[in-house]
């Protein structure tokens, strides 16, 4: 043989090797015909044009996990927090996801990032905190809208981590602190309430049926054996006393009597008249005979 055919066969064994692709499961193949795009191939094997008339781009179909920097937010109220999140998309078009966008593994982080910071900066801390997988929807919706010209599906966005200032950690856990104290002081104030309704009514029993004052007294003093202290109380029931405060009580109600007066003896003026002769004013009409008396006395 020539080595002419030697060449030839060299060349198309070259050309054919060099044609042959085999593409994965998860992959598929945007071919290029002299610069224009052809219909997707794969997966499986794939036979291309040689010589460079038809080119391959494989782009993976599988769902890309991508994290989300820290994002620097003020929120609606005025407060300074850090979040990060992580977002789950998938190419749903090869062919969109290399002609309409330059790299759209790169195109939709930063899109998630700008999305995360504005939605974020909407809302306050405590819808932040307390509404996270409302946050999270929204951002998945927004994106995925955004992404949908590029072939891209956005199927879930979560934040990871809100990060925030250590005073407002102090002031969250005061007013945790508080709040529990609340519910504890609450709670204790329902159980007062329920035992004084309970404590009502077994008085109204009680004040019914005068004998079972004394067998809860004898259960108490039996509940006070069985401990085995060396000192025993023995309560007295106050009906036992109340005889005698009913007394006292009517001893000291009772008007006392004002005692007279002394009377003056025989032939002597009354002190309070000699008073009142010593006391009367110069020229005033008194009687004579009460003078000599009083001044007899003196």
């Amino acid at each position: 043989m020539s080595p002419l055919f030697f060449s030839i066969a060299a060349l198309v064994a070259a050309a054919v090797l060099t044609s042959l692709r085999v593409l994965r499961e998860y992959e598929r193949g945007v071919v290029f015909r002299l610069g224009r795009i052809t219909q997707p191939k794969g997966p499986g094997l794939i036979f291309l044009l040689p010589f460079g008339v038809e080119r391959m781009v494989k782009i993976p179909l599988r769902i890309v996990t991508m994290d989300i920097p820290p994002q620097d937010v003020i929120t609606r109220d005025n407060i300074s927090v850090k979040v990060n999140a992580v977002i789950y998309f998938r190419v749903k078009d090869p062919v969109k996801a290399l002609v309409e966008v330059q790299d759209y593994l790169y195109a939709t982080s930063q899109l998630a990032q700008t999305t995360l910071r504005n939605v974020v900066g909407q809302a306050e801390m405590d819808q932040l905190l307390a509404e996270r997988e409302h946050i999270n929807g929204i951002v998945r919706k927004i994106v995925d809208e955004r992404t949908a010209p590029w072939g891209i599906d956005v199927t879930s966005v979560e934040m990871k981590d809100i990060d925030l200032p250590q005073e407002m950690k102090r002031a969250m856990a005061r007013q945790a602190e508080a709040e529990r104290e609340r519910r504890a002081k609450i709670i204790a104030a329902e159980g007062e309430f329920q035992a004084a309704e309970k404590l009502a009514q077994a008085a109204a029993i009680i004040g019914r049926e005068p004998a079972a004052i004394q067998l809860r007294y004898l259960q108490t003093v039996t509940e006070i054996a069985t401990e085995k202290n060396s000192t025993t109380l023995f309560p007295i029931p106050i009906d036992i006393f109340r005889p005698f405060l009913e007394r006292s009580i009517a001893t000291l109600s009772a008007p006392q009597a004002t005692p007279a007066p002394p009377a003056s003896p025989a032939g002597l003026p009354d002190p309070g008249e000699s008073k009142l002769l010593a006391g009367a004013a110069p020229g005033a009409n008194v009687d004579p005979r009460r003078v000599e008396d009083a001044a007899k006395v003196r």
